[in-house]
Order: structure tokens, then sequence, then C-alpha cells
């Protein structure tokens, strides 16, 4: 059995408030780590669209942290 996978589109309203965010002064580490991953794993026409493997590697969780991230959103 194949598992799901949860496909994250961001709309350039939510690609501004997560930039928003990682721009704060006062915002909490994890929050910012959060939207700098979301943004990486955006798999719209404005976004990179990395897997969960390369964003695990970029920001030093693991594959699963990243899959979470996405299913959250999703």
């Amino acid at each position: 059995m194949s598992q799901k996978r949860y496909i994250v589109e961001l709309t350039t309203e939510e690609r501004s408030q997560l930039g928003k965010i990682i721009h704060a002064d006062r915002m909490a580490a994890h929050k910012r780590h959060h939207a700098q991953m979301l943004l990486k794993l955006d798999e719209g026409p404005g976004g990179p669209g990395w897997r969960d493997a390369q964003v695990a590697e970029a920001f030093d969780c693991t594959v699963r942290s990243a899959e979470r991230l996405r299913w959250r959103l999703v």
C-alpha cells in the first residue's frame, strides 16, 4: 500500500505572511523555522517544491518532521 502524498501549494498571500513571520523581530524561533520550511515545501507556481528529504537535510531535522509539517498544513 503506497503512502498518500500531501501537496503544499501556497497562495501569494500565504507566501507573504510566511515571509513576514521570517522577518519579524519578535517571533519564536520554531515559528520562523517552520515558516522557512513551508516556503521550501511549496509546490505551487512560485515555490521550489523541495522533497521532505531535501528539507530535512537543509534544516537539520528528520524527514518525519518535514512530513508532519506538511501534513499539518494540508
